[in-house]
């Protein structure tokens, strides 16, 4: 008789044993960090918007919104954070997180 080379029914099921373990270990992991990843992002666009209005307090002499700020070139357009939470600028010039999006 001729003896084959491969892998067996068993060698593969072990495998496919340890690919699972990995991934269950991994999947979690990168669940857990996308909030503090996603928090992370909105600061830093906090940051930038609020940049951009003291540029814009520095050349207008006022506190813009954010339609302002969008309309005179110094956003593209009206930021949110990654998590869809909207960007407010209060009437002194404070950049904060706003609300959250509701639904699902």
């Amino acid at each position: 008789m001729k003896k084959e080379n491969g892998f067996t029914l068993i060698e593969m099921l072990i495998v496919l044993l340890v690919i699972s373990v990995l991934l269950l270990i991994t999947i979690p992991n990168v669940t857990k960090h996308n909030a503090s990843i996603q928090e992370k992002g909105c600061e830093g666009l906090i940051n930038m918007v609020q940049a951009q209005v003291s540029a814009y307090e520095i050349d207008n002499k006022k506190t813009p919104t954010q339609a302002e700020l969008v309309s005179d070139g110094y956003l593209r357009a009206a930021q949110t954070c990654p998590d869809g939470s909207s960007i407010v600028i209060s009437a002194d010039g404070e950049v904060t997180k706003g609300a959250e999006p509701t639904g699902s």
